[in-house]
C-alpha cells in the first residue's frame, strides 16, 4: 500500500478519466491520494472529486506563483475550508522565485497567513519551494519559534541546507519523480540522509512522471515507480519502504488515517 501525498486531479489533464486514473492507481497498490487545490476557483471541483472517491483526500491553499493572481488569502477563509471532513492539509503555499520572483514580498505575506491556518486548525502545511531556499529557511525557523506547526517540504529538490533546517524543525520531505532521473544523485543522497521516519511520496502528477514514464503524463500510480527509487535509496525491500511512508503519513495527516 502505498500514498500519493500530492497530486492534482482536478487539472483538466485528468478530465474525463478520473475513474480510470484511481483504478490504475488501486491496481499499483496506491490506495490512497492527496489532491491539491492551488486557487480559490477550484476548491469546489476538488472538493467534489473527494466526496466523490472514498481513496481520495484533498488540501487548499494558494499557490506562491498565483498570489499576485488573487486577493490575498484570509486566515478564517482557510480555517473555514478546513471544516470540510476530507480537508487534510494547508497548502501548497510557499515561495517560487523562478518565475515569479517580482511578487516575493507577497508570496512571503501568504506563506505566514497559510502558516497560522495550520497553527489554528492542526493540519499540516503543505511547502512548495524553488530558488528560495534562504527566505524559506528563514521564515519557517521564525514561525516554528513563534508557535509549533507540522510541515511537508512537498517535491523537495532544494539544497542540503534547506533540507536540514526542515529536518531540524521535524518537518517531512517529500520524494517525487525527480529522485528517479539518472541526474538526480545529489537529490538521492539527500534523502539517503534524512531519518526514515521522515519520508513521504508523491507524484505531484500531471507533473514530473519518474523513470520509465518520463515525458508523459504523470498519473498516481506512478508513485510505485518512486518508492522502488526510494526502497533502494535506503536499502529495504518495496514492501518495507512502502510501510514506512504509509506510518509517516498517518503520523503527518492524522485527518486521512
Amino acid at each position: 500500500m502505498l500514498t500519493d501525498s500530492h497530486c492534482h486531479l482536478d487539472f483538466p489533464d485528468f478530465e474525463g478519466r478520473l475513474d480510470e486514473t484511481i483504478a490504475r492507481a488501486s491496481a499499483a497498490g496506491v490506495t490512497r491520494m492527496v489532491s491539491i487545490c492551488t486557487k480559490r476557483a477550484a476548491l469546489p471541483a476538488v472538493q467534489a472529486i473527494a466526496e466523490a472517491h472514498p481513496q481520495v483526500w484533498f488540501a487548499y491553499g494558494i499557490h506562491p506563483m498565483r498570489v499576485a493572481e488573487e486577493p490575498m488569502i484570509e486566515v478564517d477563509e482557510l480555517v473555514a475550508a478546513a471544516a470540510h471532513p476530507r480537508m487534510v492539509g494547508i497548502g501548497e503555499t510557499g515561495l517560487d522565485y523562478h518565475y515569479t520572483a517580482d511578487s516575493a514580498e507577497a508570496q512571503q505575506q501568504s506563506l505566514r497567513l497559510h502558516i497560522e491556518a495550520c497553527r489554528r486548525t492542526g493540519l499540516p502545511l503543505i511547502i512548495h519551494s524553488r530558488d528560495a531556499d534562504e527566505d524559506m529557511a528563514r521564515i519557517l525557523s521564525e514561525e516554528h519559534t513563534a508557535g509549533a506547526y507540522d510541515c511537508v517540504m512537498h517535491c523537495f529538490s532544494s539544497g542540503a541546507e534547506l533540507a536540514q533546517t526542515a529536518l531540524d524543525l521535524g518537518f517531512y520531505l517529500s520524494m517525487s519523480g525527480i529522485a528517479t532521473f539518472p541526474k538526480s544523485g545529489s537529490l538521492r543522497d539527500i534523502f539517503a540522509a534524512a531519518p526514515l521516519d521522515r519520508i513521504l511520496v508523491e507524484t505531484d502528477s500531471p507533473y514530473l512522471a519518474p523513470v520509465p514514464h518520463r515525458g508523459k503524463r504523470n498519473e498516481p500510480a506512478y508513485t510505485a515507480h518512486t518508492a522502488a527509487t526510494g526502497a533502494e535509496i535506503f536499502g529495504l525491500t518495496l514492501d518495507e519502504f512502502a510501510a514506512a511512508t504509509e506510518a509517516n503519513f498517518a503520523r503527518l495527516f492524522p485527518k486521512a488515517a
